[in-house]
């Protein structure tokens, strides 16, 4: 099948921001790896799609690309090697002290590959927010492509979670499901559920925030 015959994807709730008139979220970004979707968080606020600010981020790999994106968007990086802390706990410690530091309101993980702990999630309630590349609660935890394909399912996508202490099990805020391609390798269905991470992470951080009893965000 070629991609111009593939099904077109579902995103759920099905929102458009309109013009955005609040004052902006002050975001913390926690990334492990590429940092594509804190890219397309900047490119966002960029395009006024998103009313925020990224006030930091912190990457836990030295060749993390995500601090190369931020560099070139001219956001603050902060370099925290999980392996020089003694449990997650004091590693949790020094994420919410340099988050405070950098006056973060809103924790986003994306593709933040550690699991956390009460000490950060208890430093911002309810305000901490993840995406998942899988359909929650389907395939929880690594590799959720890989078990999706091994399952043999016809639909995948990605969930944006708030976040709590059972691995990918907060509440979900947005969901985008994509079709399974009878040639498709962990690569292409993938690539195609990045997309649509792409496409809900700023929407769902903005849906997050309107939820709030004092939102910044309007729609």
């Amino acid at each position: 099948m070629s991609m111009n015959s593939v099904p077109p994807s579902l995103i759920s709730p099905n929102i458009f921001p309109k013009k955005l008139m609040s004052a902006p979220l002050k975001l913390g970004i926690m990334a492990s790896g590429n940092g594509s979707n804190f890219e397309a968080v900047a490119e966002a606020i960029k395009n006024k799609e998103l009313a925020a600010q990224i006030k930091v981020l912190i990457y836990n790999n030295s060749s993390a690309k995500a601090a190369v994106r931020a560099e070139n968007w001219s956001v603050p990086s902060v370099f925290l090697d999980h392996r020089k802390y003694k449990n997650r706990e004091e590693f949790d410690r020094e994420i919410v002290q340099t988050l405070r530091q950098y006056d973060v309101e809103w924790v986003i993980m994306a593709g933040w590959m550690r699991l956390v702990t009460p000490i950060l999630i208890d430093a911002f309630p309810d305000k901490i927010i993840n995406i998942h590349p899988s359909l929650l609660p389907s395939f929880k935890g690594i590799n959720a492509v890989e078990q999706a394909l091994a399952a043999g399912v016809k639909i995948a996508g990605c969930t944006v979670h708030l976040v709590c202490l059972e691995m990918d099990s907060g509440a979900i805020l947005m969901q985008a499901a994509v079709p399974v391609l009878p040639d498709d390798t962990s690569e292409t269905l993938h690539a195609r559920i990045q997309v649509e991470e792409h496409r809900i992470l700023p929407q769902a951080i903005a849906l997050a925030a309107q939820r709030q009893p004092q939102a910044t965000v309007m729609y």
